[in-house]
């Protein structure tokens, strides 16, 4: 039980301190007037005022509640190193049986895992977390059992009790990383880029762990090559991207003896190979309808660096004109197709012919341009079957088709093939079309395939589009110039823009258009991977772990061409997938997770929050401290022990309000002291001065 005094005014206050200040006034005009009695005057008015207030006794019924001790237990990757997963459990044990022994006492315990993409350990987040979930008034301490390394430390909650950390680890505790500092997310193709690296140390470090490590490299899962360098200074190391999309760079720095984990002594490194500027030399044998198909299709890519010229006079015209007016500067082949032909990605002939205008040997150097790795694309109208036809040059070696001399005029529609259907350039095109299907053609030149992969055909099912790859480079064969029948969307048109611009690419060789690839994306820690074929059914793909364990899926059909599966990776690292002869690296995961920048035990970071509570830090390989209670204010750590602030707290169950006295002794009171007042000053008065 617990009384306390309460006031429920007849009238509101400012009316009573109004005629408190009467009376104050009435009292001093009785002083100043030298009445005997204003003393009792004065007492009154304050019976009077007393009872207006109307006093009255509260008398509560509490119950006591106990007091709340937060245990936060720190079960991030960084705390399942070595022995601390013992540690914190013992730490666990031995704080639960000291609190228990505690009178009136509970303890509330609250396990944190890693946060969710790489937000490594949000320690003052879950504190705050399990602060919100009780009374602040009952709350007494908390303990922190955690390595220290709370990447949260700003987010630190009010305290209403001391808090204290129990640290895991050991002294002795010592460890080499692998640090990448300034990894670009894409890099240009062919241009060489730095990477910062840096091997350091932390921790006390012994003498045997030497001043220099051996660090290796790869490449998409390739071959590593070894180095030796310095531990503890940056390494400024030059790379050039080997193709175009994603690269994986793997670090690895070798293990030492006695470090705590190895698990930071590598980093992967994911970097989107890109390039800067696409050359295209376009040459058009004579100006057409569809001869802007190509060059608006270039020129609208900014990435692209068009060289096109156009045939307008032909040799053969004998029209008196001076050779010297012909043109206000001479056109450079020489320079196009012997000295600079290998900084080209892609040559166009559209409705090219022999006519002198290109050497034999210019040809040649075009033919070695596509078996060293280059690209050539032929559209081709009605001259490709003449006696001047390209398919009659040095180029016919690299085409993958023959020419009959025919050419069909009429109106045809394109059709995909079944190979069309799967092959990346064409897939899919077909869902492109208007309604009603694709506009007709009325122009294409017969050509008999004899080799390559014919994904298009058009009248009498003639092959229309034939690709081929030639030792490392890739044709193109178009068999119509009127493709641009398309663009002007007669009879609906066509996917005009989207067919050219997968051809261009493809014969670019981007990745995202190989026939044949494995390929995998990661979004946090489900592994989406695609098998592109345009052969047979592909196998069960082999996915190796970074600790060297093998899983096997089978790869259902998503699509035309396309195989898919999705598995959730059970850790982060890098990962191997292997199906047939395709191969694909991929990393799950940040190069460097938080968990392990810092894997030695230090509380420096959650001090000052510690101090603005009067809470302390108790290393656990030391024992597991004693817990005491203590007053408000006063230090709450020692050598072996920690305190807790008990609270007090209660719950009222019932209250019961009576008057302080009965308004009629008030009066009386009143009365009473009034009556005295007047035979002090009166009677008493009169007869002291006779």
């Amino acid at each position: 039980m617990n009384g306390t005094v309460v006031f429920d005014p007849f009238l509101p206050w400012p009316v009573l301190y109004a005629l408190g200040a009467v009376a104050l006034v009435m009292l001093g005009l009785a002083i100043w007037r030298g009445l005997s009695g204003w003393w009792l005057r004065g007492l009154s008015l304050a019976v009077l005022l007393l009872a207006l207030a109307n006093p009255a006794l509260q008398e509560e019924d509490r119950a006591p509640l106990s007091d709340i001790v937060i245990a936060v237990v720190d079960e991030s990757a960084s705390q399942r190193i070595g022995d601390r997963p013992a540690q914190t459990a013992e730490a666990l044990a031995a704080v639960g049986a000291e609190v228990a022994a505690l009178e009136n006492t509970e303890l509330r315990v609250v396990r944190l895992a890693d946060a969710p993409e790489d937000g490594g350990t949000q320690l003052m987040t879950a504190l705050s977390e399990a602060l919100a979930e009780e009374p602040r008034a009952r709350v007494a301490g908390a303990i922190l059992i955690t390595d220290g390394q709370a990447h949260d430390v700003p987010l630190a909650p009010q305290m209403p009790a001391p808090l204290h950390v129990l640290l895991t680890g050991k002294e002795s505790d010592w460890d080499r990383r692998l640090v990448v500092k300034n990894a670009p997310a894409f890099a240009i193709l062919g241009e060489p880029f730095t990477l910062t690296l840096r091997v350091e140390d932390q921790g006390a470090v012994p003498a045997s762990a030497g001043l220099t490590a051996d660090l290796s490299i790869s490449v998409d899962g390739g071959e590593p090559q070894s180095y030796r360098v310095p531990v503890g200074e940056d390494l400024d190391l030059p790379v050039t991207l080997p193709h175009g999309g994603m690269n994986v760079l793997q670090f690895q720095v070798a293990g030492v003896e006695g470090e705590i984990t190895d698990r930071n002594n590598a980093a992967v490194v994911q970097i989107n190979g890109v390039r800067d500027r696409l050359r295209v030399l376009l040459v058009s044998g004579e100006p057409h309808a569809g001869e802007r198909v190509w060059r608006n299709l270039l020129k609208s890519d900014a990435s692209v660096d068009l060289v096109h010229f156009t045939i307008l006079r032909p040799p053969e015209k004998q029209d008196g004109i001076p050779v010297s007016e012909l043109s206000l500067i001479a056109f450079p082949t020489r320079e196009l197709f012997v000295e600079k032909i290998d900084e080209f990605d892609l040559i166009i002939f559209d409705r090219y012919r022999l006519r002198g205008i290109l050497p034999t040997s210019y040809l040649e150097n075009v033919r070695d341009y596509v078996k060293n790795g280059g690209t050539v694309l032929v559209a081709a109208g009605p001259e490709f079957g003449t006696a001047d036809s390209l398919w009659r040059s040095p180029l016919a070696e690299i085409l993958p088709v023959e020419a009959t001399s025919r050419v069909i005029e009429g109106g045809f529609t394109p059709t995909l093939t079944d190979l069309g259907r799967r092959h990346p350039v064409t897939e899919g095109l077909e869902e492109l079309a208007p309604e009603g299907g694709w506009g007709r053609w009325f122009r294409q030149t017969e050509l008999a395939a004899r080799g390559g992969q014919v994904v298009m055909t058009g009248a009498g099912d003639r092959p229309l589009l034939v690709l081929d790859r030639v030792e490392e480079g890739r044709v193109a064969v178009l068999a119509s110039d009127h493709i641009w029948l398309w663009g002007r969307g007669y009879e609906g048109g066509g996917p005009q823009l989207e067919l050219l611009r997968r051809l261009a690419h493809w014969m670019m060789k981007e990745p995202d258009l190989e026939e044949e690839a494995l390929t995998a994306t990661a979004e946090g820690q489900r592994l989406t991977i695609t098998r592109r074929t345009i052969g047979e059914a592909p196998g069960e793909v082999t996915i190796t772990a970074p600790d060297g364990s093998e899983t096997s899926l089978p790869m259902p059909e998503a699509g035309p061409g396309r195989y898919a599966v999705e598995w959730d990776a059970p850790e982060m690292g890098l990962y191997r997938l292997e199906q047939g002869d395709q191969q694909a690296v991929i990393a799950i995961g940040p190069a460097a997770p938080k968990e392990f920048e810092e894997t030695i035990a230090s509380a420096d970071r959650l001090r000052p929050v510690l101090e603005a509570t009067g809470g302390g830090v108790l290393r656990l390989e030391e024992g597991a401290p004693d817990v005491r209670s203590v007053r408000a204010g006063r230090v709450a750590a020692g050598r072996g022990w920690i305190g807790i602030t008990p609270r007090d707290a209660y719950l009222t169950q019932d209250i019961r309000v009576a008057a302080l006295l009965p308004g009629w002794l008030y009066l009386a009171l009143a009365a009473l002291l009034m009556l005295g007042a007047w035979l002090r000053e009166g009677r008493f008065t009169r007869r002291a001065r006779a």
